[in-house]
């Protein structure tokens, strides 16, 4: 395989105390400090295109937390060409994999559901295309909104990443189960004070948006959580709707319909 030539400034990260003598895995460091995900960082690797301490790296490699890791110009070309696809998903469809008779959501990003006004303006890549995509992040069968679905690694792990703090915004609508409907009280259980399965939820911004409907905005995505903390307050929801995944809102994006992520736009 051939190795490269010289590559631009190396990254380096201060070394944890926790640090032991067999080091970390040269794809874990990568991931740790933004420069890919694991699955790029391996690709990378195999390419020649990864560099530790001044030497070509290795599948498997480990390396001290302190390590000056480089990367080849080509890499961060190759993931550039990366898509990132922003869907409004319709009740019907499931996020992730086909399962029990419903379609992936994926199957809707084609060519004649592309919205008109999609101001990105990029031509898809001849013979890749929008192959890859995979969601970050989950979005109920019966929930509709903004859904990303990306071929870029670095974006899943912002959005989905354990230490992930990118805000979700969902319009409710909802209907009271009991007499008396919300309580003070209960909106300020759904704002810091309910737990599921036995762990704590993290305070979310709840508010009302119209007499039916609440507006939620969360920094976590935990199974059914919008619909399973309203049942704990006496709310059935009857609509959910996913309006923005950090500064980047659904807007005017018909239903059924997606446009690519553009040059410029961040989720944070």
């Amino acid at each position: 395989m051939r190795r490269v030539g010289p590559l631009p400034a190396a990254q380096t990260a201060p070394r944890p105390a926790d640090a032991t003598a067999e080091g970390v895995r040269v794809s874990k460091l990568m991931t740790e400090r933004g420069l890919a995900s694991r699955r790029e960082a391996d690709e990378w690797i195999e390419a020649g295109w990864v560099r530790v301490d001044g030497r070509p790296a290795v599948l498997g490699q480990r390396a001290q937390p302190d390590a000056r890791i480089e990367v080849d110009p080509r890499a961060r070309a190759e993931q550039a060409r990366r898509l990132t696809v922003l869907l409004n998903k319709p009740v019907g469809y499931v996020s992730g994999q086909p399962e029990d008779g419903h379609q992936s959501a994926v199957v809707l990003v084609r060519a004649e559901n592309r919205w008109a006004d999609d101001r990105s303006h990029a031509a898809l890549r001849p013979g890749a295309g929008l192959r890859g995509l995979a969601p970050a992040g989950r979005l109920d069968i019966d929930s509709t909104g903004l859904l990303v679905l990306t071929q870029d690694g670095r974006i899943a792990r912002q959005l989905i990443g354990e230490d992930s703090a990118v805000e979700k915004e969902y319009l409710v609508r909802v209907r009271a189960l009991h007499a008396g409907g919300l309580t003070a009280d209960g909106l300020a259980r759904l704002r810091h004070g309910l737990a599921l399965d036995g762990v704590a939820l993290k305070p979310a911004r709840v508010s009302w948006a119209n007499e039916d409907q609440l507006r939620f905005v969360l920094r976590e995505g935990r199974k059914r959580q919008i619909r399973r903390m309203c049942e704990l307050v006496g709310l059935e929801v009857l609509a959910l709707k996913r309006v923005r995944i950090g500064s980047v809102a659904l807007g005017k994006l018909p239903l059924g319909c997606w446009r690519l992520l553009g040059p410029h736009e961040r989720f944070a």
